[in-house]
Parts: C-alpha cells; structure tokens; sequence
C-alpha cells in the first residue's frame, strides 16, 4: 500500500505536516509494507531535501499513492477521485462553507477520514493539535498581558524556532500578583497547564481559589462539574452531561468573581449552557479582564470571543458595557486572544507529535485488518460515493443547498 504525503494547498498557507521526516523514516521501519512519497512544497517547515536525505522519493505527482495524508483541506480541484484521504475536512460539524467539499468527496467516490474522527471505542478523539493549541494559546495570554500592562515584552511564537525556545523566553518574565483560571482536562488544557507549571505558579483548589487571596500568582484547573451544576439542584454527573447537557446550568459566576486571566481550554457541545453571557460580563463583580480562548467558539460560551483572531493580530478589546469590539489595551475591556489556528505557529513540534500519535494509532489499522475499528469508525464516505452509517447524519446538510446548520 501506498502511502502519500500531501502538500497543503490551503489559503493561508499552513507550514504543518503529518510526518516530519524523522517520523516518516520512523513509520517506514515499522510497516516494511508500507511505502510512502511525499508531495514536494515549498511551504512545509521541513524542506524537500530532509525528506528526500532520508531515502524518501520526492515528487510533484503523487497520483499513483492510494492513501493521500494531509493536514488542512483540499482544494476540490486538487481532489483525485477514487483515493483514500485523511485531513481534517471541517464537515462534520455541518460548517457551511465546506459543503461543496464533502459533496466533490462524494461525486468522486473518495474514501474520506477525518482526523477529528479518529476515536476510540469510548469516542475520544486519538490524534490532533491539541497540546499544542494549549502551549501556544496560554503563551499568547501572558504575551497580551505583558503587552497591554507595560510588564514584559514576549516574542510571537512563530518567530522561535520550537517549544524549547516558547520556555526560555518565559523563564525571562516575572508575573505580577494575579489569578488564573483554566477549564477543561483535554489534551488542550494539558498544554496550557503545561506552561502555567513551566512558569512555576502555583496550583490551588477550586475551594481556596474562591475563598482566598493570595501573595503570589495562582492557577485553578476547573472541569465541566465545577463551572456547571444540575438546574434541579442534585449532584451532577460528567458523563451524563456530555450525553445530555440540556438539564443544566453555569455555575461559572462564582469563577469569574475571582479570575483575572481566564484560559479557555475545554470542549463545547451543542446544548451545553455557556459559561458567562453578555449580560454576566456586565456585573460589576465580574472580574476576569483577559482571555485566552483557546476553544475559539464565536457568539458563544465566552461572551467575550466575537469573533476569531488572526496570528498575525492576535488580540482585540471587548467592551463589555457596549458589546463592541475596541483595541486590545482599553481601560475597563476584556482583553481577548482567540486566534482559531494556533498549532500553526509552532510547526515543527506540532507536526513531530501528531506523526507519532498517526503511527501508534492510524498506520497499523491498514496492516491489521483494523483490529480496533479504528478505520471503520473514522470513515466518512464510501468508495461508491455514499455516506457511511455512522456518517448518515449529515444527508441533509449534502442534500439541502446550505440550509443545514
């Protein structure tokens, strides 16, 4: 089986890739049966020759590889009918602008595998940019708040070479007296959690965070149970929440009283109460005067994200009282970071960890008769242009010109 690594032909262009060249040479030790190319860009953080050094054939024709491997969308005219591919196509949700592409996937009769629908049997997803997306949206928090308080003047990410360099240039700040408030226990939130732990802050409880002050700066790691309860008022329970989240409330108020830097890392589903509304930020109580929304959900949860920043603008104001957008450092806003791409701005390990977890999980599924289901769970649409069982949920979004949100 051929295996081929695309180039990304997205507009802005994305410099990651599935496979760094040392991962490819990885995988290709591993499954002898495999045999894997690599589509020549002049835009990928590892050039043509790391790839081709490594005894990988480099080449501008990757029509004959039955397995396409990308990271961002494929232009539908750069779609090659009857082939298998894996990028994160950005349907699944039933997103309207990418319609037209899961409907050319069809009329070509492509096998199509999300990388978002890469699960286990429990359905937690097994690859991603996640801890990545953590790492460089909680550095971005700090670099606001250095920036818009006169405090420290950090670099942007995309101009440090790796991780290495994110935390040594943190190492060279002092923090001022302050409170944070990080939500979720995903992959996103163990990036954030891990500069917050690089910095040396320290972790307290949810109980003290809200009853005490402090004489240094603190962290608070709150899950889905702590900032939302039952609306009955019984005890709640996660997993029900995630089946069904319609019976409960926020209980975030008593959070955002206390937090100066709020760090957004959890998964938002449909029908879950968001957790503080327009109206909330309104309170003079409400404290929290600097987000990072790393989940990056517009008009959503965060009353706060209006819409998505760019990494090349990063940060905007909120103007709580007005509902308007205003500039990042305005007296009495809420200071917003939510670029919606931030893996992009640390390529070259953002792509050496997603190769490895695409090793451990997705490769053997072609060499083991797919053991785990994995492949089974993950395919989207037919070889014969139809949507799998699994999949069937999104006929009316093909079906409905658009009409299906």
């Amino acid at each position: 089986m051929k295996f081929a690594i695309i180039k990304e032909r997205k507009n802005p262009p994305d410099r990651r890739v599935v496979f760094s060249p040392e991962t490819l040479a990885k995988a290709r030790a591993q499954f002898p049966e495999a045999e894997f190319i690599v589509e020549s860009s002049d835009i990928r953080v590892f050039p043509d020759e790391a790839y081709a050094n490594l005894g990988f054939e480099v080449t501008d024709d990757v029509s004959d590889a039955d397995v396409m491997i990308g990271v961002k969308e494929v232009p539908i005219e750069h779609l090659i009918p009857n082939k298998k591919y894996f990028y994160f196509s950005h349907t699944i949700k039933k997103q309207p602008y990418n319609r037209k592409l899961l409907i050319a996937m069809l009329e070509k009769n492509i096998e199509m595998y999300d990388h978002e629908t890469i699960v286990n049997q429990e359905g937690f997803r097994l690859i991603g940019f996640g801890r990545y997306a953590g790492l460089v949206g909680a550095y971005n928090g700090f670099r606001a708040l250095g920036l818009r308080d006169g405090l420290f003047n950090l670099p942007k990410v995309e101009t440090l070479a790796d991780l290495d360099e994110v935390k040594s240039e943190l190492d060279k700040i002092t923090l001022p007296n302050i409170k944070i408030l990080l939500s979720g226990t995903g992959k996103v939130a163990r990036g954030a959690k891990e500069i917050l732990d690089h910095l040396g802050i320290k972790e307290v409880s949810d109980a003290l965070y809200l009853t005490s002050e402090f004489t240094e700066p603190v962290y608070c790691l709150v899950d889905v149970m702590e900032y939302a309860k039952r609306s009955d008022g019984k005890v709640g329970d996660k997993w029900e929440f995630y089946k069904d989240p319609t019976g409960y409330e926020s209980n975030f108020m008593p959070y955002a009283k206390q937090t100066d830097y709020f760090i957004a890392g959890h998964f938002y589903g449909n029908n879950a109460p968001y957790l503080f509304t327009r109206e909330d930020a309104k309170q003079s109580d409400f404290k929290i005067n600097l987000v990072a929304d790393i989940s990056c959900d517009i008009d959503g949860p965060v009353a706060s994200t209006i819409r998505p920043s760019t990494i090349a603008k990063p940060f905007y104001g909120y103007d709580p009282q007005n509902e308007t957008e205003v500039a990042f450092n305005t007296k009495d806003a809420i200071t917003v970071m939510a670029v919606d791409n931030l893996p992009c701005e640390l390529p070259k390990d953002a792509s050496e960890g997603f190769g490895e977890t695409f090793i451990k999980h997705v490769i053997p599924a072609f060499f083991n008769k797919d053991e785990k289901g994995i492949l089974e769970r993950s395919r989207m649409t037919t070889a014969d242009g139809q949507l799998t069982e699994r999949f069937s949920y999104l006929q009316d979004y093909v079906d409905d010109d658009g009409k299906a949100h």
